[in-house]
């Protein structure tokens, strides 16, 4: 760390302690409110004159030591849990905006009462935003009874409810609700031909929860609303017989970190004759170009139980970082044809997309946001850069006395195989439980299968039977338990000793309690330190320990050569490595990598930045007209409506069209991003015109028709797609693409 790193640090470091000592304060002035002496009756009057106060105008910060007082002793009536001082710390500093990390198992759920509590005082709504479907109705359902002993109400959005019972959860003081879902339900209000049938009112304030999962890894991933059934046209069969035929090393080859693949010389000419085509890279072939790379893509770069399963004939996705099946996610439309075609099933109708939004955009919607994760500080100046969130650590409750080995490292595969085996049949002989933590379903499946060779039982969790999850981590911390894993066990589960059984907890504890076994390094050191955070949670006992070797996944992208020199690489040996030696070298490895992911998102942000203000100068305009009381009709409005849809529709396929071929604009020196925004600027002025002249020729036919009772809409051509669904689109192909593009 160089001398200016070492003075930012230090700066933040000083932020960090002030921020504490103004907390200490703040819990000192709550802990003097004894109101232990109230009854029921007085507790609910103040709270409801808090709620008075803060809707006639009164800043929530002089109402908040009360307010955070109340909450507290709200909980400890209602739900017999006295928040610790280290949780009315995090609470306060949710409420002032911050990027929370508080280590697993020590509440994040309860510290983010006091900040909803009084952040939804005002009536305007506070949205709690959670990992998944499971933990929003969980939690609702858990802390639920607080707010409503305070007056307040609650509401859970789920998957499969209808169109009023999200309106009614979104009316709610507080609603639960995961990113992903409150996104979706924001872009079919996008599109809603009346007021009345919009569900979010305007966004006020956020707390999101695993904030770095959803605003670091998931943050660029495009949410999408899509209808009118159309198959997308493409030969994707006759592309994957030619990238099965081309040869890698001669006709194609990848770049330096096996993000992308490109053909050379030959295989430009070998496919130009299979396909009977003139020059690829002319402007005429672009889309053959695009499909092309796409197939090779899915042929070379996407393994099947590695990135994807099949299950019950459709392609589903890993979601890299959580180890799961990601629902109902696509890859772009021309990769994910070139994956179905290359697995030899039929490639689904796309349909066409009516709106589209990122996480990152759909959260700076919000007048406000926190967040609260137990992995932030090593990506701090992502946060504060992106975001303007600044991290605070919270102390332990309990000071964590979890052992953190150092990796083991070794020269190839089979060795840390092999040394992996003996370990889990080892350390299982003494009864302690064991989670082992693999790259993909693939290794998880080896891996059991090696155990089961060694006479060691165990249970598999990975996306093959996601199902079993609950049942599976419920055990996981018994005597003896086997537990393998993708990256599912990784993030949001706890795992309590003896599986909550005070007996068996005590003898696992005296055994050392969790021992957490990573197989290899993730890209980022965030994603460790999750796995890590399943063992130790509140004071337990626990260890920790990585296995890694010269061959792994990350190494190998990242290249060896570049890694460690080839007068120090040591030959193939059963023995490990120099832990001293090699360490620094992984943990650079990481640190680079995750420097080039971050690289990524901010050139994705270059093209998808100048896509949201358009699609917010669109929104503005349709809602004036959505929201029209003048003399204008109802069949006009309507008209107007279904015709700035249709425009922003063809727009966005326009787009998607230029953003899946524009890097190929390097190979003739031009900047893909200029040339993008370029583009797309130019198609955008063009919509007033056409829409205006469009909106005549509609308004001509409404007046040729007598009246509006006169006009069939769907006869003439204006109805609204009468069937919508969602999905997301795996943006890590095009993160691939850009990287080789970063301007």
């Amino acid at each position: 760390m160089n001398f200016a790193s070492r003075l930012v640090q230090k700066v933040k470091d000083r932020f960090v302690q002030h921020k504490l000592k103004n907390y200490a304060d703040k819990l000192r002035a709550i802990g003097q409110l004894d109101l232990t002496s109230w009854d029921d009756v007085r507790l609910k009057a103040e709270s409801a004159q808090l709620m008075k106060k803060a809707r006639a105008g009164t800043p929530l910060d002089e109402l908040a030591i009360e307010a955070y007082a109340i909450a507290g002793e709200a909980a400890s009536r209602v739900l017999g849990m006295r928040p610790f001082d280290v949780q009315y710390m995090a609470g306060a500093a949710l409420h002032e905006g911050h990027m929370v990390e508080m280590q697993t198992g020590e509440g994040k759920t309860l510290a983010a009462v006091m900040p909803a509590y009084l952040n939804a005082l005002g009536g305007q709504g506070v949205h709690v935003l959670t990992f998944n479907d499971y933990l929003a109705g969980r939690d609702a359902e858990w802390m639920g009874p607080v707010y409503r002993f305070l007056g307040l109400s609650v509401g859970a959005v789920r998957e499969n409810m209808t169109t009023e019972e999200r309106r009614l959860a979104y009316a709610a003081d507080i609603t639960y609700v995961t990113a992903k879902q409150a996104g979706f339900d924001y872009l079919r209000d996008t599109i809603a031909m009346k007021a009345s049938d919009i569900v979010h009112r305007p966004f006020h304030y956020a707390i999101v929860d695993e904030a770095d999962s959803l605003l670091i890894d998931e943050a660029r991933v495009p949410l999408v609303i899509a209808g009118e059934v159309a198959s997308s046209g493409k030969d994707g069969s006759r592309m994957a017989q030619l990238a099965r035929e081309l040869s890698i090393g001669v006709d194609y080859d990848f770049d330096e970190n096996k993000r992308n693949v490109y053909l050379t010389e030959a295989g430009s000419e070998k496919a130009e004759g299979r396909l009977r085509t003139g020059n690829l890279y002319e402007a005429h072939n672009s889309h053959l170009l695009t499909a092309l790379n796409c197939a090779l893509h899915a042929e070379s770069l996407l393994r099947r139980d590695v990135d994807y399963v099949i299950r019950e004939g459709k392609v589903e996705i890993i979601d890299p970082h959580t180890g799961r099946i990601a629902q109902n996610r696509h890859w772009p439309d021309g990769l994910q044809a070139a994956v179905e075609a290359k697995e030899g099933i039929e490639s689904a109708a796309s349909g066409k997309i009516l709106g589209t939004i990122t996480l990152q955009h759909f959260l700076s919607l919000y007048r406000r946001i926190s967040g609260m994760t137990a992995t932030a500080q090593d990506s701090a100046d992502e946060f504060e850069e992106t975001y303007g969130l600044q991290v605070v650590e919270i102390p332990p409750n309990r000071p964590k006395i979890r052992i953190d080995h150092d990796s083991r490292i070794y020269t190839h595969k089979e060795a840390k195989l092999k040394a992996l085996v003996k370990e889990i049949a080892s350390v299982h002989a003494t009864g302690r439980p064991i989670l082992i933590g693999t790259s993909s379903v693939e290794e998880s499946d080896d891996l059991a299968e090696k155990l089961k060779q060694a006479n060691v039982p165990c249970h598999v969790l990975n996306a093959k039977n996601d199902e079993k999850e609950a049942e599976i981590i419920a055990r996981a911390g018994e005597l003896g338990a086997v537990t393998v894993s993708t990256n599912m066990a990784g993030r949001g589960v706890d795992i309590r000793l003896g599986a909550g059984d005070a007996d068996q907890a005590e003898a696992v504890a005296k055994l050392g309690g969790l021992y957490v076994i990573g197989t290899h390094m993730n890209e980022s050191a965030r994603i460790d330190n999750q796995l890590r955070g399943r063992a130790g949670r509140q004071g337990d006992p626990g260890s920790s320990r990585f296995y890694v070797c010269l061959e792994d996944e990350l190494i190998h992208r990242f290249g060896i050569e570049k890694a460690i020199p080839a007068a120090r690489r040591p030959e193939k040996q059963e023995e490990e490595l120099s832990a001293s030696l090699f360490s620094k070298k992984m943990e650079h490895i990481q640190r680079v990598v995750m420097g080039q992911n971050f690289e990524m998102r901010q050139t994705l942000n270059k093209y998808s930045d100048m896509v949201e203000q358009q699609r917010r100068i669109h929104q503005s305009q349709r809602e004036a007209v959505l929201e029209d009381e003048s003399g204008m009709s109802e069949a006009e409005k309507h008209i107007r409506l279904y015709l700035m849809d249709r425009a922003w529709a063809d727009h966005l396929a326009y787009v998607s069209y230029i953003r899946e071929g524009i890097h190929l604009e390097s190979l003739a020196n031009r900047n893909p991003v200029d040339e993008f925004h370029h583009r797309i600027i130019h198609a955008f002025e063009q919509l007033p015109d056409k829409l205006e002249k469009d909106t005549a020729k509609a308004l001509a036919k409404l007046n040729n028709a007598g009246s509006a009772a006169d006009l069939d809409l769907e006869q003439a051509g204006f109805k609204a797609p009468s069937r919508t669904w969602t999905y997301l689109i795996q943006d890590q192909f095009l993160e691939k693409k850009t990287s080789l593009f970063n301007f």
